[in-house]
């Protein structure tokens, strides 16, 4: 595994990471049942943003003075295309979550426990795949294509099912977590299982924000199945990978309650989304063929998520000013 990471930055980074997750544990609304505010989530999206970008300028500052500077911006350009990728990805992952919470009916306030559960997971399930994934294409470069494949097929599957909303009511997952154990109806504060008497025994039930934090791991797993590959059209040095994957991952939460009153209104994001991962398995599969160079794709991505995200906001002006316009004609009969 060719990797420009030394053992001391491998050390480094995990130690922050270590400090990152003990301050978003602790720190942000601490550990008790706390409603994130917008501004709450605002000030902290920007402030993972920021890290990251540091972490950018860290590692350039250190590979410029090691190793010179080609290497140091061709390496920086990687980390900066793949954190934004995973970044972009992960908006998806947001909306999921908004369903299933909505779904199951918890309330804010109880989201907290299962997010920090869910990006727990999210980080340990990356860094296997990650590892996994860069020894495998080491070994077999006919991979690269396999995921190629793979990533234009999942973008034109979004693009069709863009507008369509995942049927929870007959998800395989949750019919068969209730076959086999004992769900109750109500939620227990944040408690996953709760002890009930029967027939003098006492019985352990799971509750319905047990249900959802096991979704919430599931589609963790398939957005890393999505994402991963992704990143290695960009690169497979396993350093660049898992540091851009983990500092768009630590970020989730305070997205989350960023986005969770504006969801509806990025409608168009999805397709946006579809596009960059058909854009990304074509770039694979010509890797061979025709190398695109790391800052082209970076304009490209970024180009076609922000596009999406402005004409998104434009329908949604749009659409907002019609009843308006519509109210003020009717008020003009009355």
């Amino acid at each position: 595994m060719e990797t420009i990471g030394t053992w001391w930055m491998w050390v480094g980074f995990f130690a922050l990471v270590l400090v990152m997750l003990a301050i978003d544990l602790f720190v942000v609304g601490g550990g008790k049942q706390h409603r994130v505010s917008f501004k709450e989530a605002a000030t902290w999206s920007g402030i993972w943003v920021g890290v990251s970008f540091l972490f950018a300028g860290a590692l350039w500052w250190h590979l410029d003075g090691s190793v010179g500077r080609e290497i140091a911006n061709q390496k920086t350009l990687q980390y900066i295309t793949g954190y934004l990728i995973e970044k972009s990805l992960a908006v998806d992952n947001v909306f999921v979550w908004l369903i299933l919470f909505s779904f199951f009916a918890i309330p804010l306030e109880l989201q907290k426990r299962v997010l920090i559960l869910g990006v727990l997971g999210a980080i340990v399930m990356r860094t296997v795949m990650i590892f996994a994934g860069v020894w495998l294409i080491t070994q077999f470069h006919w991979l690269l294509y396999v995921f190629g494949a793979f990533l234009l097929f999942t973008g034109i599957k979004m693009w069709w099912f863009a507008d369509e909303t995942p049927d929870l009511a007959n998800n395989p997952a949750i019919k068969w977590i209730r076959r086999h154990m004992k769900v109750t109806d109500d939620l227990h504060g944040e408690r996953f299982f709760i002890m009930k008497e029967e027939a003098g025994k006492l019985v352990r039930y799971a509750t319905p924000l047990f249900l959802v934090l096991i979704l919430v791991e599931i589609t963790d797993l398939i957005f890393a199945v999505d994402s991963i590959p992704a990143i290695f059209a960009i690169t497979t040095d396993p350093f660049i990978v898992l540091t851009s994957n983990i500092f768009a991952i630590l970020g989730l939460r305070a997205m989350y309650f960023l986005l969770a009153d504006m969801a509806d209104r990025f409608s168009l994001l999805k397709y946006g989304l579809a596009i960059v991962l058909m854009f990304i398995g074509v770039k694979m599969l010509l890797i061979d063929l025709f190398k695109i160079p790391v800052a082209v794709s970076l304009g490209i991505v970024a180009a076609i998520i922000g596009t999406s995200i402005v004409l998104s906001l434009r329908k949604d002006a749009r659409q907002r000013s019609i009843p308006s316009e519509t109210d003020q004609r009717g008020g003009h009969h009355g």
